[in-house]
């Protein structure tokens, strides 16, 4: 165990062992082939929606300046834990700095709020579209999508600084290992040999906001929505309604099914083999299932592409 010598003569720890999946060393090719092959996934599909909203002016509409955004944080999410992730399961190199670990909660942290918070927005601007279609320029005009997302990037962005900086003001001179693949607050307290207990109550105000707050909000919106799908009397327009909400409403329910297992059921009953799980999920699983990858989407690409026919 790395370390150096504090004031009190107790070895302070500057780097951690992950424990990853090495109690399971059989597992390690199937396990390294199943997160290149997830992290491979999410980072050229977030990529190329990325590129497609950016070159097809005919996505230069409100639901497709969050979904880039929401691509994006995609990218973040991915790239502060799987690269590692593999680089431990290919050379079995598990020892993460703590500057380093800093550095995976703050990005994780940002990257992980601002998801939510941006589902929250998506499912808002469902709603308009549906039930207020005739008051939507007014509604998601312009300048209210960039104060939206300045404000999901910089309030998330403070959200992560504060716990990353309280996690900074902590002490660690015991065992150093993580019972997880990547470094994570409720691991990190417990190795902790300060008093943690402003980090717990910071922790535990973030949850309900980030967590039950924007989940609230989103099937409020999907709820008004499918009231509103209901009392159209064509079935062609309640196919076209249900087409335009049914994509986000399938990855609302895998990402905040993540948020559950990876954060609700560990303080209920904490196992680190079902954390480990829920953190695969979360981080790898429910990235490359990026929401509104339809028709529209897919046309563009195509027009995008070389030898299409328009």
């Amino acid at each position: 165990m790395s370390g150096q010598v504090g004031k009190s003569n107790q070895t302070l720890v500057t780097e951690f062992m992950l424990q990853g999946f090495s109690e399971h060393p059989q597992l390690w090719l199937p396990l390294l082939s199943y997160f290149f092959f997830l992290y491979t996934m999410a980072l050229v599909g977030n990529t190329l929606i990325i590129t497609i909203i950016t070159c097809s002016s005919c996505l230069h509409s409100p639901m497709y300046f969050f979904l880039f955004n929401l691509a994006t944080m995609d990218i973040i999410c991915t790239s502060s834990v799987i690269p590692k992730a593999l680089t431990d399961l290919a050379w079995k190199e598990n020892i993460i700095s703590f500057e380093r670990c800093k550095a995976q909660l703050l990005f994780l942290a940002w990257s992980g709020s601002s998801e939510l918070l941006l589902l929250t927005v998506m499912a808002y601007d469902s709603y308009v579209t549906i039930c207020r279609p005739l008051h939507y320029g007014t509604l998601m005009s312009l300048w209210l999508c960039l104060v939206l997302a300045v404000g999901v990037w910089i309030s998330c962005a403070l959200n992560a600084s504060v716990h990353t900086g309280l996690m900074a003001q902590l002490s660690f001179c015991g065992p150093n290992v993580i019972t997880h693949f990547f470094c994570k607050i409720p691991p990190l307290l417990l190795l902790s040999c300060s008093p943690t207990y402003i980090n717990s109550i910071m922790t535990l105000l973030a949850k309900p906001f980030y967590g039950c707050t924007n989940f609230l909000l989103t099937l409020m919106s999907h709820g008004f929505i499918i009231a509103s799908i209901l009392c159209i009397c064509s079935a062609e327009g309640k196919q076209r309604a249900f087409s335009t909400c049914s994509s986000h409403l399938i990855v609302i329910s895998v990402y905040y099914s993540a948020v559950v297992c990876a954060y609700i059921i560990p303080a209920l009953s904490y196992s680190p083999e079902k954390n480990k799980l829920a953190g695969v999920l979360y981080t790898a699983v429910s990235t490359t299932l990026n929401p509104l990858r339809n028709k529209e989407v897919k046309t563009s690409l195509g027009k995008l592409l070389p030898g299409h026919k328009h």
